[in-house]
């Protein structure tokens, strides 16, 4: 099934243009998608791309789109924190929900996997929800800049590299992850979950996803990615991850509609 793109801007939590994309299919879709994207990336990054591009070719409709500070949205990413990620996730729903149709399925690559989990319980059409390479705290990103905590506590924020790339984060930033209970917000999500990941990954240890699985109550199922890295930089990794999330995402929104049809008397 082909499918075509069209770039969108919304306002975020904080009222900046936040830019995005839809990736959408040729014909009727089969569902709306919403996909988060990891630490510091963009909506461009190849997993999210190839993901997107993928679940739209399997009929369904996704935004992606980059949160504030980052790629081409507005906003100062010293300002911006996991609490403004999740933030920014639900006005990106609310701008689904009034153009294309809110999103049933919530997608998280990485620290995005967390916000999606986070999210969900304030985006009630969200059906489902599936992580990729999802750390079980937000805290975990901390260790990318260890060498910069003592300055930013004195300082109250520092400059960090993080990919070969300068970034400022503050000390709100550190006291907002450190905040975070996730074990109760995954322990509440109240949705089937799918979890992803590489067993090799070198920047999120497999051992979060088992945190991530003990945690969440059932529907909860668990794909290994084999030798994908952390970025899913082969296409073929990305695509399956895209093929995958359809055919496990279709049956319970199948379910979802056929439990809001009115039964035959």
């Amino acid at each position: 099934m082909a499918q075509n793109g069209e770039k969108i801007t919304f306002k975020g939590a904080h009222r900046q243009t936040l830019a995005g994309r839809l990736d959408l299919p040729e014909g009727k879709s089969r569902g709306v998608a919403l996909f988060a994207h990891c630490f510091t990336c963009s909506k461009d990054t190849l997993a999210a791309a190839r993901i997107s591009s993928t679940l739209a070719a399997r009929g369904f409709s996704v935004l992606r789109f980059d949160f504030t500070g980052l790629g081409g949205s507005q906003g100062d990413f010293a300002n911006t924190n996991f609490s403004s990620n999740v933030e920014d996730l639900i006005a990106a729903a609310n701008y689904l929900r009034d153009s294309r149709g809110a999103p049933e399925v919530l997608i998280g690559h990485s620290f995005g996997g967390l916000a999606v989990l986070v999210a969900a319980s304030q985006i009630p059409e969200a059906v489902c929800v599936a992580t990729v390479g999802a750390p079980s705290d937000p805290a975990h990103v901390i260790h990318l800049f260890k060498d910069k905590i003592e300055d930013i506590e004195r300082e109250g924020r520092a400059e960090v590299s993080i990919g070969g790339r300068p970034f400022t984060v503050q000390k709100s930033f550190i006291e907002d992850v450190n905040a975070q209970r996730m074990k109760e917000a995954i322990g509440n999500l109240n949705r089937p979950l799918l979890i992803f990941h590489a067993p090799l990954d070198q920047t999120v240890a497999i051992e979060n996803a088992g945190e991530i699985f003990a945690a969440a109550k059932h529907p909860k199922s668990f794909v290994s990615l084999d030798t994908a890295d952390h970025l899913l930089s082969k296409r073929s990794d990305a695509a399956y991850v895209g093929d995958v999330i359809a055919a496990w995402a279709a049956r319970y929104l199948d379910d979802a509609e056929t439990t809001a049809q009115p039964l035959d008397e």
